[in-house]
């Protein structure tokens, strides 16, 4: 029986990953490379370190750990400053209903996300009240596709794994969720999330009691 839903936030709730995008570029360019967006994709569900690692790698660069902590540090601050500007209008279309409907439902309702920013994000477009947990990368230690973030929910929420739905646009958020053993929708190109038990392009029209009735 499902008993909690568990969303990623970037690109599941708000599009914040043209942010992301943005502030990776500019330090790719900062570092003498281009960053494009489909190289963008690589970093999608996956932390801020790994990311950068993957960045570098792109750009064939080798740093040691502190410049690789003070490069991490100025896209986040970059990023921050892009987050900061954020309104409810940048919440994806369909969301808040989807929502609405989960609480008069009584749904558990929790956020596992890889982002160390999800608490400002969730304050700038007015969300915090729709969830019973927030879990992102300020207090897990493992990148997806571990799934620490979706156990570490699904223990706050008091709920077990095969109990909750996970949400995600990552291919290395829903290997985490298969990984946990929780049920997975994927949101958005289901070719590249083939492994979601069943695939949404967003939350638009869409009925929870429908989802139920397919992943159960």
């Amino acid at each position: 029986m499902i008993k909690a839903l568990i969303f990623d936030l970037d690109g599941v709730i708000t599009d914040t990953a043209k942010y992301h995008y943005l502030a990776w570029r500019e330090l790719a360019l900062g570092l003498g490379f281009d960053f494009t967006e489909e190289q963008n994709e690589q970093l999608k569900g996956v932390s801020r370190i790994k990311s950068l690692e993957i960045l570098l790698e792109i750009g064939g660069i080798i740093v040691d750990e502190d410049i690789m902590e003070q490069l991490a540090d100025k896209k986040n601050t970059r990023y921050v400053e892009f987050i900061s500007k954020m309104t409810p209008d940048e919440i994806l279309p369909g969301v808040v209903d989807f929502l609405k409907k989960a609480k008069t439902e009584e749904y558990k309702i929790g956020i596992g996300s890889a982002s160390k920013n999800a608490q400002t994000i969730l304050n700038r477009i007015n969300l915090n009240s729709y969830f019973d947990v927030v879990i992102d990368g300020t207090k897990v230690h493992k990148p997806k596709p571990d799934p620490e973030v979706f156990f570490k929910a699904a223990s706050e929420l008091n709920v077990k794994p095969e109990e909750c739905i996970v949400f995600e646009d990552a291919e290395a958020g829903i290997e985490a969720a298969v990984n946990g053993g929780f049920h997975s929708v994927g949101v958005g190109n289901s070719k590249s999330l083939g492994s979601a038990d069943y695939t949404i392009s967003g939350f638009e029209n869409v009925l929870i009691e429908d989802l139920i009735k397919l992943i159960e």
